[in-house]
């Protein structure tokens, strides 16, 4: 069995007004509810792009499925081993772009031993199957980096062709994919002045 992704956008103002040990049950509470309309038919989740809720909280937040992961992690975690594998051989200031960009999304890092928790997460006070937190000050910082990489994205294709980069990314086409999906997120959560939250269910 593989862990799924979820993947929120959600008005961190809204979710403040609990403690912080209460913000991920509210927000599952208001994802869960049938008034939503996200859970009124067998398909949901598997075209992937915006779902937005109807109800008493369609002001609060808004779930985004990856298109073709068919709600599983595994392309992430795919994508960062992958980027792990592959980082020593771009360009320096590309290469320190994405390991921001990564890791403040999916990716544990080089040093991540060394690591604490972010403030997204701290927002929570942990949480149970909390895969990605993201403050709307972490979504803003995180989306400067993405609209200053996105230019840049055409140089891990050239790169794939030099020495053995080839066999490091399986797919570059498939994970610049992921890379812009995840840009996606990251501008609408930012126009909105929200938090990213990615839970595991």
């Amino acid at each position: 069995m593989g862990v799924d992704l979820t993947t929120l956008i959600a008005d961190w103002s809204w979710l403040a007004e609990v403690p912080p040990p209460e913000r991920l049950v509210r927000l599952r509470n208001a994802w869960y509810d049938e008034a939503t309309g996200l859970w009124d038919c067998d398909e949901h989740g598997t075209g992937g792009g915006w779902e937005w809720p109807r109800g008493p909280h369609s002001a609060h937040f808004g779930v985004y499925e990856f298109p073709g992961t068919l709600g599983s992690y595994k392309p992430h975690f795919w994508a960062g081993q992958a980027w792990e594998k592959a980082r020593d051989h771009v360009d320096a200031d590309v290469r320190a772009e994405l390991d921001a960009l990564l890791g403040g999304l999916f990716w544990d890092g080089p040093d991540f031993d060394d690591e604490e928790p972010g403030e997204g997460h701290a927002f929570f006070s942990g949480g149970y199957g909390l895969l990605v937190a993201q403050s709307p000050e972490g979504v803003r910082g995180l989306h400067a980096t993405w609209e200053r990489v996105r230019p840049r994205l055409d140089e891990l294709r050239a790169s794939s062709g030099e020495s053995d980069v080839a066999s490091r990314f399986s797919d570059v086409d498939a994970f610049v994919r992921l890379l812009t999906d995840w840009g996606g997120v990251l501008a609408e959560a930012a126009r909105r002045g929200w938090g990213i939250a990615g839970l595991s269910e």
